[in-house]
């Protein structure tokens, strides 16, 4: 058999797993029935996130703690970012963002105040963080006047997928000694977006402006970012959830902390205001977890 016939029959292997990315697209009668599976589908599917498998404490050799930073304005996450209109697209494209505020609001994820997972917050916590609420001089006017404010003259601005910045994730990265490897564990993922209270304010500086807004114990999302599918540029068949897409570690980040003595400061408390030697520290503690695999086999 030539390379040729071993293509054609992966391509027809691959062909049923296509045809049921958009389950029923060409079947339906009425556009309600796009993306509903029969039970059969549903059986055959067997569609759940890889699970981790069990690392014992004595088989870690070595481990460091990393976080980094996810730009959005790089071509390589704009999958992450994109779509941030969602009017007029299908239910099933949706931004991270969008993904990970519903099932926030629904109480399906619990969020957390920092990486460390200490202070765990409700949606109603994070409401002066995600909406600004401010009164024009016409609704001044009326509570000076003691009368009651009408709704006109008040001005919510509410966060949306399109103000999302960035993200920042925390991991794990560590050899282990029973299956010989580095390998990496995501532990937390966080969307970072300007204050809602300085959006379009010009005095302020972009960088210090920049908020965390709320942490995500990875492990507990795995299952609804499984559900969660990603555009496939290359093939819109075959769509990626973006749980494979983060574990798969298929984007761009820099390192800007990591675990150290001095209380894990990140790398601009020590190389202030210069962002080429801030970048040159991250790509040094990338080496050295990346030399770090070499050692282990160096006698």
């Amino acid at each position: 058999m030539n390379w040729k016939n071993v293509l054609i029959v992966g391509a027809v292997a691959l062909l049923p797993i296509s045809m049921m990315a958009q389950a029923n697209i060409l079947n339906a009668k009425k556009p309600e029935d796009i993306g509903k599976k029969t039970e059969a589908q549903k059986a055959m599917d067997n569609d759940a996130p890889l699970e981790y498998g069990y690392v014992d404490d004595r088989d870690i050799l070595w481990s460091k703690t990393v976080w980094e930073v996810i730009d959005l304005d790089e071509r390589v996450n704009f999958p992450l970012y994109y779509p941030t209109d969602t009017i007029d697209i299908g239910a099933d494209r949706r931004s991270l963002y969008d993904v990970l505020i519903k099932n926030v609001k629904n109480g399906k994820l619990e969020v957390y105040a920092d990486s460390y997972f200490t202070d765990k917050r409700k949606f109603n916590d994070l409401q002066a963080t995600l909406q600004s609420v401010d009164t024009t001089d016409y609704g001044y006017e009326q509570l000076n006047a003691g009368e009651a404010l009408s709704a006109e003259y008040v001005i919510r601005r509410d966060l949306s997928a399109a103000d999302i910045e960035e993200y920042r994730i925390k991991g794990m990265w560590y050899f282990d000694k029973r299956q010989g490897e580095l390998k990496y564990r995501l532990l937390g993922i966080a969307p970072v977006a300007p204050d809602v209270n300085f959006i379009g304010d010009e005095s302020m500086d972009p960088d210090q402006n920049k908020v965390e807004l709320f942490w995500v114990w990875y492990p507990d999302a795995r299952q609804i970012l499984h559900e969660a599918k990603v555009f496939n540029q290359r093939n819109s068949a075959q769509p990626i959830s973006f749980d494979m897409l983060l574990n798969a570690r298929r984007f761009g980040a820099i390192i800007y902390k990591e675990d150290n003595v001095h209380g894990d400061r990140a790398v601009n408390d020590y190389i202030a205001d210069n962002a080429l030697f801030q970048l040159l520290e991250a790509n040094r503690i990338k080496e050295v977890i990346r030399d770090r695999e070499q050692d282990m086999w160096a006698y």
